[in-house]
């Protein structure tokens, strides 16, 4: 015989009682999910680099900040530099005294940044001339920059009707856009942050040694 103390013991459910087998929690991803908000209220997210280039190379309608005092610079100094890797040559900015000094006057560019935007807030720097102003292209680059000051305008070239310039279109309704919401940061802090590690403000700076043609210390 099985001792008592030996036999199993039996499990008595009540009337009623759920005998059913708790089933997993489904899985959730709730626990996972990000819960910062991506910017905080009253806090603008700040911009990072913006693309250059002249007007008509936005091959879209085109605002320019309207206040010349602070969204637009007086004329800078650029050169461009090959670069390993790179189809195109990438623009730098350089220190004029430097630029005098050490490169012939055909290699440095000269023109203004003003800061720009396509709809729907596509910011970017607008290179405005600032040489050779009776030159047909520049004068109307020149006046397209200042009226997109404005009103939203389209610039295209006007090369295929044989004719030197540019063909200036505004909007078919001057409310086709909504006004830029400019960025808060200051033209300065932009283009610092547009040309970082493309600034030559010395006689060794390595872009500047590529123009050169002298050797490099890429350490």
């Amino acid at each position: 015989m099985v001792e008592e103390s030996k036999k199993p013991k039996l499990e008595v459910v009540g009337e009623g009682e759920d005998i059913s087998i708790p089933k997993p929690k489904k899985f959730s991803l709730d626990k996972f999910r990000s819960k910062q908000s991506p910017s905080i209220g009253g806090v603008e997210t700040l911009q990072t680099a913006l693309p250059h280039h002249p007007i008509s190379q936005a091959k879209d309608f085109v605002r320019l900040h309207p206040n010349q005092e602070t969204h637009w610079t007086p004329e800078l100094c650029f050169v461009s530099v090959p670069i390993k890797g790179q189809k195109r040559d990438t623009l730098h900015m350089i220190d004029e005294e430097v630029a005098l000094r050490r490169l012939d006057s055909a290699t440095t560019q000269r023109f203004r940044f003003a800061l720009a935007s396509k709809p729907h807030d596509a910011f970017f720097l607008c290179h405005v001339p600032t040489q050779n102003l009776d030159n047909s292209w520049n004068h109307d680059n020149v006046t397209a920059c200042e009226t997109a000051m404005q009103s939203w305008i389209k610039v295209t070239s006007r090369r295929a009707e044989n004719i030197d310039g540019y063909l200036i279109k505004h909007a078919l309704n001057p409310k086709a856009f909504a006004e830029p919401k400019w960025p808060k940061q200051s033209l300065d802090d932009l283009i610092e942050v547009t040309f970082a590690g493309r600034m030559i403000e010395s006689d060794d700076h390595p872009a500047l040694l590529r123009l050169l043609g002298d050797v490099q210390d890429l350490k």
